[in-house]
């Protein structure tokens, strides 16, 4: 597998001038942070090796090199599901394509499900820490190489990026929540007696991404930082009927305060 990400990559280097040091996954209808890094560089997952395609309205398909305020970045605007058929280690390539380019951290975003009661529609919760319903994606022989047979999950979710989010968020006047991600494999909409499970297990938020992909940067070392944006309910009492154009469309509404932490992030990061 590991000769396969360096020819990947190799490939990436040969066609892109920027060395990231930060990548970015966006979730679905959150691909407008990709229209502010500037000095783009692009390329169609179509025309990289060993890159699935993504098959789902709101992920546009591509990488994006270039400078989000003072960092580089390399962002996926778009990601791939396990529901879309793909095998777990084609859902999680990009990490390990995206570490094998240079990056020292990754920040992942979603669209998602609120459990937790507080929550309203447009709400922004920083990921404190995540269950998983999926397959885990470091079944199968392990490549040394790329990480460690098992890897510590005590912290999936990096406490110094977690508070530097809260701090960015304060200085802007942005509420942020904190909370539990559920992971599941979709790509059906949870039914009333699922909600009232996960919100019973510990969730405040459901989703069918991310925690795979957090589960590979940590395989590899990566700190991580995540966020979702919630653009349904799942409470009991507030559940409607929910479509995939509606969790776009509540994304984009939210996707400008989600900008403006990441970039404030990054800033004060100041790679």
């Amino acid at each position: 597998m590991y000769e396969k990400i360096k020819k990947t990559a190799d490939f990436i280097r040969t066609e892109i001038s920027l060395r990231p040091d930060t990548g970015i996954i966006l979730g679905s209808g959150l691909g407008g942070l990709a229209t502010k890094i500037a000095e783009r560089e692009t390329l169609e997952y179509s025309g990289i090796e060993g890159f699935p395609v993504s098959t789902v309205e709101g992920h546009r398909g591509r990488l994006i090199f270039g400078k989000l305020n003072s960092a580089n970045v390399v962002a996926m605007q778009g990601r791939f599901h396990y529901y879309e058929g793909y095998s777990m280690e084609q859902v999680t390539f990009p990490v390990r394509v995206m570490k094998e380019l240079g990056i020292k951290r990754l920040f992942v975003s979603n669209a998602s499900g609120g459990l937790n009661p507080g929550y309203g529609i447009g709400a922004l919760m920083v990921i404190s820490d995540h269950i998983n319903l999926l397959p885990n994606p470091l079944i199968g022989v392990n490549d040394d190489k790329l990480g460690l047979r098992f890897p510590d999950m005590s912290h999936p979710y990096d406490l110094s990026l977690i508070d530097l989010a809260f701090e960015v968020a304060k200085r802007q006047s942005i509420r942020l929540e904190k909370g539990v991600y559920v992971g599941t494999t979709g790509p059906t909409f949870e039914t009333p007696a699922e909600y009232r499970y996960f919100r019973l297990i510990g969730g405040d938020a459901i989703g069918m991404s991310t925690v795979p992909e957090v589960i590979v940067a940590r395989h590899a070392g990566l700190p991580v930082f995540g966020i979702s944006v919630i653009t349904d309910i799942g409470v009991e009492g507030k559940i409607v009927e929910v479509s995939h154009e509606d969790v776009q469309r509540e994304g984009a509404k939210a996707e400008v305060k989600m900008t403006a932490v990441i970039s404030g992030m990054l800033d004060s990061l100041g790679d």
